[in-house]
């Protein structure tokens, strides 16, 4: 089983432990430069009633259960509610309220994809599960970060740079650590102005 390495957002919960949010989201490059296209879910989600609501993608700690599925242009929106009257439901739905867990994540199986360049297209998926996560941060925040700590004068270290890479700049795991590995001497020592005008530019294209 694969899991969707980019966490989407929960929209909202209450005190009874009903939860709504984007489990999936169309046209994300995750960290292993997969991208879900739109319908790829459409089977998946065809006629079910409820799909498991797992803590960390982990098949010994169910929270609940997702019982509503709505596939838009833009990802699968679901609805369900978390087991309160289980210990693991109450600290799930306490972890949720607490803004510790503010994302979902997809435990799928790849029926149907092919490549466009180092990029996999997921066509059509197999639905296990989906997860409460941690949500990992956006591009925007990536480059929001590393652009004001350039302009601070300073520059990331090798791995918020991979990560910004992948996230903002759509590059796959591979291809953004050796991006990062050739860019090492400037991100480990001292910066160099060359180095800082030449990320700033970057950043300010992709901003762009």
């Amino acid at each position: 089983m694969s899991e969707l390495g980019f966490g989407f957002e929960i929209k909202s919960i209450d005190e009874a432990g009903y939860i709504a949010g984007i489990a999936a989201g169309y046209g994300n490059i995750d960290h292993g430069g997969d991208i879900i296209m739109p319908g790829a879910l459409t089977k998946a989600i065809a006629g079910r009633t409820s799909v498991p609501m797992l803590l960390f993608h982990d098949h010994k700690r169910p929270v609940g259960a997702w019982q509503k599925f709505d596939e838009s242009g833009d990802g699968l929106n679901v609805e369900g509610k978390i087991a309160i009257k289980s210990d693991a439901g109450r600290d799930a739905h306490a972890l949720v309220e607490s803004g510790a867990l503010s994302g979902l994540s997809i435990g799928y199986k790849t029926l149907r994809h092919k490549f466009e360049g180092k990029t996999r297209q997921l066509h059509e998926l197999a639905l296990h599960e989906v997860s409460l996560v941690p949500v990992g941060m956006n591009a925007r925040a990536v480059v929001t970060q590393i652009k004001s700590l350039v302009e601070a004068g300073g520059m990331p270290s090798v791995r918020e740079f991979e990560e910004f890479l992948r996230d903002a700049g759509g590059f796959s795991k591979s291809l953004a650590a050796a991006i990062a590995a050739k860019a090492t001497p400037h991100l480990r020592g001292e910066p160099e102005a060359k180095a800082i005008d030449e990320l700033e530019q970057f950043l300010t294209g992709l901003r762009g």
